[in-house]
């Protein structure tokens, strides 16, 4: 159980935080559908690699401020400002995005720039690491995370088989639900700054109850 337990958590956590339609996931289903199945999977094992390095980073990193109180409160603060200007960003100001032909895809045809692409688009998503601070933290307080380098590792990969999971699910299924995944991308802006706004509130009455 104690090496079941951090696998199951990590692919859990990642296929719950990156099966909403989004760029990476989105991206590796067209490839999929523009030059094939095979260089699809090339761009996910490029995006999963980064992810790997992020949520190591992450959980690293919040086995350090799990210790300290302190440093939890004024990232929550720090957070509660950032997630606040995203909000006001995203349903007001940001540019309604216009995808051609469904989604817009950056055109590389290379096996090796695939891959290159995959570690591109997911280095400059950093949704993993606040993402794998705050669950980690959160599951460890209630005792179902452990902050041992076993624990930790195994963790990890779970999140990697789980995120790429996700990837291979989209990369062979992503025709039947190409337009709702258009519209999904066509909405974006809203949908995140619905997400970010709810996290706003959650923040707030978190730390009133402190």
């Amino acid at each position: 159980m104690e090496l079941v337990l951090p696998v199951v958590l990590g692919i859990v956590l990642a296929a719950a935080g990156i099966s909403l339609p989004g760029l990476l996931n989105i991206t590796a289903a067209k490839i999929s559908l523009n030059e094939g199945r095979q260089r699809a999977v090339i761009f996910a094992l490029g995006a999963t690699s980064i992810i790997f390095v992020q949520t190591y980073i992450a959980v690293s990193f919040a086995k350090f401020i799990n210790s300290r109180p302190d440093i939890i409160y004024l990232l929550e603060e720090m957070g509660l400002g950032i997630f606040a200007v995203l909000t006001i960003y995203f349903l007001f100001f940001a540019k309604k995005p216009k995808p051609k032909n469904g989604v817009a895809v950056t055109s590389l045809k290379s096996r090796k720039s695939k891959f290159f692409l995959g570690v591109l688009l997911s280095a400059l998503n950093f949704f993993p690491v606040p993402y794998y601070v705050f669950m980690s933290v959160t599951l460890s307080k209630h005792e179902y995370f452990y902050f041992n380098p076993l624990f930790i590792f195994l963790f990890v990969m779970g999140a990697v088989i789980g995120s790429f999971s996700v990837f291979y699910l989209y990369i062979i299924s992503f025709k039947k639900f190409e337009h709702k995944a258009a519209f999904f991308l066509c909405n974006i802006n809203y949908f995140m700054g619905g997400i970010t706004g709810v996290v706003c509130i959650i923040t707030i009455i978190k730390m009133m109850r402190n």
